[in-house]
């Protein structure tokens, strides 16, 4: 292949504001449909941040793994509850960059190949994907990079060595770097690749810089330190040098807080995300400074074009036409997996996301009888669709998934649909009238899904949580819900937002949308027109060159 991919290369001239060298780590990227190494939100994040890197021409390249089997496929069984199936995927459009390094696991050596994904394939920068599925490595050492998030604890910890040492390495093979940004803990290992080539602290904090994206527990991942370092995870360093660095002089060994205390800056994901990690992790001794970056989504590829200048005409018939076009290709789609044939004159909410408890998908359905006659009125019918891929070894968030199946066959204007992937997410969030999103608060972090909905003409409902604080302006852009009382048990929290979830649908949104046509459509507008510039993935990356890379 070309030589270029073997050496630091970018095919445009770096813009002058973003000069400064940058590897980014992520153990995702929902980058294109067809590149499936992704599985949620923070995959998402990552693609639009690397498309958007590409348009403003930074220095900036992308380091991630290449998952032989994904994430997973979502199939369904004969009653059609939910079935993870694992496959193998191909991609002729990765080139082999030439460069091959060597990383311990468990003392083991094991070799990581880099295949280079071109910025003409798909709009990103120079991206480099690791696998140690080649024929020199031994069966096990192979399995490393087979499953996203793989449910074995010490796989997990040999995808982190992969990531983070692997990953130093490839940067280094292709010139070394100024900046290294860990989005997320799972790239921690370089760190300690970091410490053997520079021996202090103060060193390693000049380079690293690190981005959390969860308040949730189980977002954090804590690993027993001894196996840590049995598995190479500090890549030769001695555990009493492990303990020093970090000052992790305990039985458990939690990576966000390590990440915290080697980066020299730090980020939250919104502005209250921010505010929330500062009260998690301030504190504890020596944790860096940590701004607030609000993610952001790429407009140019989520955005349907022809609605967004139909909005630009302040043109309503050509709003209601386009939004009508795409609403019946997202119902071609639900005709397709259900054989339930969804209306375009019906009011349609989508329910769609990564499936995890506090996101609460099946808040809606706390009264039955309530949610079944929202949904059959005659005069003012409602649609309802969720989708969304639970983690295939989450078997409480199955569960939630198969029941949500279970309702759906008893009601004809309601759906559940399978393979939320990138595709799957565009029709949703183009077709939707109402975009609904229900954690228990303060618990999302930022939640991008709801902006592309936006750009799109869908109408977030939501919880007062994650970005939406930032932009909701209740009634104008959106439907913001009354803050819960997040000092009372989650069942009192969820009495709470689901009583004023439906009371807000049935004595406004549903009125609004049937009976006043004007004001349903200035809503649509105002919700495109507020997020952009302010949440769209070419401010959020210029912002991560000025408040952290340049800091």
């Amino acid at each position: 292949m070309a030589s270029q991919y073997n050496r630091w290369y970018h095919p445009y001239e770096i813009n002058e504001k973003y000069k400064k060298r940058v590897a980014y780590f992520c153990m995702e990227y929902g980058i294109h449909q067809a590149l499936k190494i992704y599985s949620g939100g923070l995959g998402f994040l990552a693609g639009s941040h690397m498309r958007s890197a590409f348009e403003l021409r930074q220095n900036m390249i992308g380091i991630g793994m290449l998952w032989k089997y994904g994430y997973y496929d979502q199939e369904r069984n004969e009653d059609q509850t939910m079935r993870p199936h694992f496959q193998q995927k191909f991609y002729i459009y990765l080139e082999d960059s030439g460069i091959t390094v060597r990383v311990l696991v468990n003392d083991h050596p094991v070799l990581v190949k880099a295949l280079v994904l071109k910025p003409e394939i798909f709009g990103t920068v120079p991206m480099y994907f690791l696998t140690t599925d080649i024929p020199d490595n031994d069966h096990l050492a192979r399995t490393i990079t087979h499953r996203l998030y793989d449910p074995e604890p010490r796989t997990r910890i040999a995808q982190s060595i992969v990531l983070g040492i692997g990953g130093a390495k490839v940067v280094e093979a292709l010139g070394g770097t100024e900046i290294y940004h860990m989005n997320e803990g799972h790239a921690l290992p370089l760190a300690f690749k970091l410490f053997e080539d520079f021996g202090k602290l103060d060193e390693i904090r000049k380079r690293l810089v690190f981005t959390t994206h969860t308040p949730e527990k189980a977002g954090n991942e804590e690993h027993e330190i001894h196996l840590l370092h049995n598995m190479s995870f500090f890549n030769g360093a001695t555990l009493e040098e492990a303990r020093e660095l970090t000052g992790m002089h305990g039985h458990m060994f939690s990576h966000t807080l390590a990440a915290l205390r080697l980066a020299k800056v730090a980020n939250g994901v919104s502005q209250l995300h921010g505010e929330v990690a500062r009260e998690m992790w301030y504190e504890n001794e020596g944790v860096c400074e940590i701004k607030a970056i609000t993610n952001a989504q790429n407009f140019s590829f989520w955005a349907d074009k022809e609605l967004w200048q139909a909005q630009e005409r302040d043109d309503n018939a050509s709003l209601d036409r386009r939004k009508r076009e795409l609403k019946r290709e997202l119902f071609a789609e639900v005709a397709n997996q259900t054989g339930k044939l969804f209306r375009t004159d019906v009011l349609t909410v989508v329910w769609a996301r990564r499936f995890a408890a506090y996101k609460r998908a099946d808040l809606l359905l706390r009264d039955m009888q309530r949610f079944v006659e929202f949904v059959s009125n005659k005069e003012m019918p409602v649609q309802v669709i969720w989708a969304g891929k639970p983690y295939p070894f989450d078997y409480n968030a199955i569960a939630v998934f198969n029941k949500l199946v279970k309702v759906s066959q008893q009601l004809d204007n309601v759906a559940v649909l399978t393979g939320y992937e990138i595709e799957l997410s565009r029709k949703l969030k183009q077709g939707c009238d109402i975009w609904l999103n229900t954690p228990r608060r303060p618990r999302e972090a930022s939640g991008t899904s709801g902006m592309t909905a936006s750009m799109n003409g869908g109408v977030n409902v939501s919880v007062l949580d994650g970005w939406i604080p930032e932009y909701a302006r209740n009634g104008e852009n959106s439907f913001v819900l009354p803050v819960a009382d997040v000092s009372k048990p989650d069942e009192v929290q969820d009495d709470q937002d689901y009583n004023n979830l439906m009371k807000l649908f049935e004595k406004e949104i549903v009125p609004v949308y049937y009976h006043n046509h004007e004001r349903w459509l200035h809503i649509t507008k105002q919700s495109m027109r507020d997020v952009v510039p302010q949440f769209e993935a070419n401010r959020m990356a210029h912002e991560y060159y000025d408040l952290l890379f340049n800091s």
